[in-house]
Parts: structure tokens; C-alpha cells; sequence
């Protein structure tokens, strides 16, 4: 294992995304984008358009480069097709942000780019359908992910540094190159996206980093030795982002809403209403990951039974249904006149405004009313003057 080159590649990785993040932010708010006329700047127009690319171009340039350079080992080439499909899903997301692609049209760029880098991967068929196919879910888990400021970041970067473990237990460089870089990317974009977040990742880091994740395991566990349990450890890696979409689609098929359309009913949403404060939630999902990736790390290396890979999923689905006890649909307003309830007394009802009444006509001082003036504009003169 080239643990200088990954190391390095690492720093590098650390290094170009700070610089980067921090140019795109002052760039951003110096030239005005995302402001609103008589308001403050926003944040939103560039964090979701340039926030992502930051952790793409450094994570991406930094392990290509260690790549190039003999970092990954014989695995280069498998990392040479996961950065291509990773590239691809980057791409996706930023056409995304601005301008919203249809759900088939997304899940069938991304099937190519899994397809893509497991291809390059050798993987067997089968080996690559199956992969192929978590790829593609894990990728969208992610990319629900990013609903707080720091939740993204600090779950990829968890699980990443799970990953990273579990590559070197086995000393194999080309599956850890990539999420060494990552984490380190993660890490460094970490300190724009804590709260109050200056930048956020956006469905363009979003998409990289689940590609990056899955497509990393999926070749862990095609370089594992028989005897690692990797069927039962690395899909625990991936607890919190599944059971964000877990809890997501339960959640909308339990009111009757539509599954792809976007909801303030995310795991960091219902925290935040139980008054969770929002680095908290950061926290509360770094830790829920932290523990999955720990035991997931444990069984991969034998340290642990493969029984013990059904905690972190089984605790997670108790998660899930106390989280759904949690409120995360505000019902509308209700408008219109209420009606009293049957057998109310009429007291009780809400008083009716009277109708407004009808102007009186003028009176003469006899009590007569007058005429009203002709239509030719000429003084109109009393019936009761002429005959007098």
C-alpha cells in the first residue's frame, strides 16, 4: 500500500478545496450573485451553483493527479473509471441545479456512469449488475442528504473514513486513494458548510460524493478476500443515508403524498422540530453514522462476529418509526365563514355584521323628495318652488 501517495493526494485534496471554496465565496459575494433587489445577499443561488464544484474539482484534480503518479497501485484503472462516472454524476447535478432534469432522465445518466466505472472495475456481470444497481441507491440517498447545514459533509466524510479503514486493512492503495481524497475534501469544504454555512455542496457534491462512496465499496468488496465478511459489513456503512430514505418515503406514503417531490420531512427536519439546534443535527447524524461505521469496520476486519452487522440497521428501523411519530406536514390554513355546531345556542355563534343601509333620499322641508337633477346639467328646479 502507497501510504505516501495517498497521504499526499489527501493533503492535496485538503488543500485545493479550501482555496477554492473560499475564492468561490468571496468571488460570490463581491459580484452579487445571488442578491435580491433591497434585500441581503442570499446565499442560495451560490451555494447550490458553485458550492459543490469546489469539493468536485479538488477532490477529483488531487486524486487523478496521485493516480498519474503511481498512487493507486495496479487499481489504476479502476479509479480512472470511477472518477469518470464520478465526473459524469457532478455534471448531472450541476445542470440540475439550474436547470431541474425529470427523475428517469437523472437515475438513467447515473446507471450510465455506475455501468461506466464498474466496467473499467473487471467486475463479472453479476458482480457488476448488483453493483451497478447499489450504486445508483446509494447515490440517491446521498444526494437527500443535504437538507442542513454540515449534515452532508459530516456523514460523507464519516463514511468515507470508514471506507478508508477498511482498504487498508487489506493494504490494497487503489480502494483508498479515492476515499482519502474525499474525506479530505469533506473535511476541508467542512469548515464553509458548518452553521452559519457560507457555502453548501448542492446536488453536485451531493451526487459526487454518494457515487464516490458506493463506487469505492463496491470495489472494496470486489478486492476482498474470502474471508472478510464484506457482504455484511460495507452496505452498514451506508446506514444513515438509507435510513434518511427510509423515513422519507414512509413518511409520504403515510399522507399520501407524492414520493419525488420534495418535503420538509427529512431526518434533520424532524430533529430541528423536537428544537434540536441545527449543529446539533449535524452532530446527532455524525454520531449515528459514526457508530454504524465503527461496527461495519469491526466485522470487516474480524474483530466482530458478521451477526453483529443487523445493530446498526435493526437500530436504525426503531429510528425510523420514532421519527415518524414526529409531526412533518403542516396542515393549511382553513378559510371561509365558520359554521356553529349543532345544537350551539345562537349566543355562542360569532355575531354578523349588519348590512349597510340605504342612503334616504333628500327631502324638501315639507317632507316631499325632490327631483333628482336632469340629465342635461341644467339646475334642477323644486316641485314644490313652482307651485308656489
Amino acid at each position: 500500500m502507497n501510504v505516501l501517495g495517498i497521504i499526499a493526494s489527501a493533503v492535496a485534496a485538503l488543500f485545493i478545496t479550501v482555496v477554492l471554496a473560499k475564492g468561490v465565496r468571496r468571488t460570490a459575494l463581491r459580484s452579487g450573485i445571488g442578491r435580491e433587489p433591497g434585500a441581503r445577499p442570499s446565499r442560495a443561488g451560490m451555494v447550490r451553483r458553485l458550492g459543490g464544484a469546489t469539493v468536485v474539482i479538488g477532490v477529483g484534480t488531487a486524486a487523478a493527479a496521485g493516480s498519474g503518479l503511481g498512487a493507486a497501485g495496479d487499481g489504476g484503472w479502476a479509479v480512472t473509471g470511477l472518477l469518470a462516472g464520478a465526473g459524469i454524476v457532478a455534471a448531472l447535478g450541476l445542470v440540475h441545479e439550474v436547470r431541474p432534469l425529470g427523475v428517469p432522465l437523472r437515475v438513467a445518466v447515473q446507471t450510465a456512469a455506475a455501468t461506466l466505472a464498474m466496467c473499467l472495475a473487471g467486475l463479472s456481470p453479476v458482480a457488476g449488475v448488483l453493483a451497478v444497481i447499489w450504486i445508483v441507491l446509494v447515490t440517491q440517498a446521498f444526494a437527500l442528504l443535504d437538507t442542513s447545514d454540515g449534515v452532508l459533509a459530516t456523514v460523507g466524510a464519516v463514511t468515507a473514513a470508514g471506507l478508508l479503514a477498511c482498504a487498508a486493512v487489506d493494504g490494497r492503495s487503489g480502494p483508498a486513494l479515492l476515499p482519502a481524497a474525499l474525506l479530505a475534501g469533506l473535511t476541508g469544504f467542512l469548515l464553509h458548510n458548518w452553521h452559519p454555512a457560507r457555502l453548501r455542496p448542492g446536488a453536485s457534491a451531493s451526487l459526487f460524493t454518494g457515487f464516490v462512496l458506493a463506487s469505492s465499496g463496491a470495489l472494496i468488496h470486489a478486492a476482498a478476500p474470502p474471508e472478510r465478511a464484506a457482504w455484511a459489513a460495507l452496505p452498514v456503512l451506508a446506514t444513515v443515508a438509507l435510513a434518511d430514505t427510509a423515513l422519507v418515503l414512509a413518511s409520504r406514503r403515510r399522507a399520501s403524498r407524492p414520493l419525488l417531490q420534495d418535503d420538509g420531512d427529512h431526518i434533520a427536519h424532524r430533529l430541528r422540530r423536537i428544537r434540536v439546534t441545527v449543529p446539533g443535527t449535524a452532530v446527532v447524524l455524525g454520531l449515528w453514522a459514526g457508530a454504524a461505521v465503527t461496527i461495519g469496520t469491526l466485522v470487516y476486519a474480524g474483530v466482530l462476529h458478521p451477526a453483529l452487522a443487523l445493530v446498526p440497521p435493526t437500530g436504525s428501523a426503531l429510528a425510523v418509526l420514532a421519527l415518524l411519530r414526529i409531526p412533518a406536514y403542516v396542515a393549511p390554513p382553513r378559510t371561509g365563514t365558520r359554521r356553529p355546531a349543532p345544537g350551539t345556542p345562537a349566543a355562542a355563534a360569532p355575531p354578523t355584521p349588519p348590512a349597510p343601509a340605504a342612503a334616504e333620499p333628500a327631502r324638501t322641508p315639507v317632507g316631499r323628495p325632490t327631483v333628482p337633477p336632469p340629465p342635461t346639467g341644467r339646475p334642477a328646479v323644486g316641485v314644490t318652488a313652482d307651485r308656489s
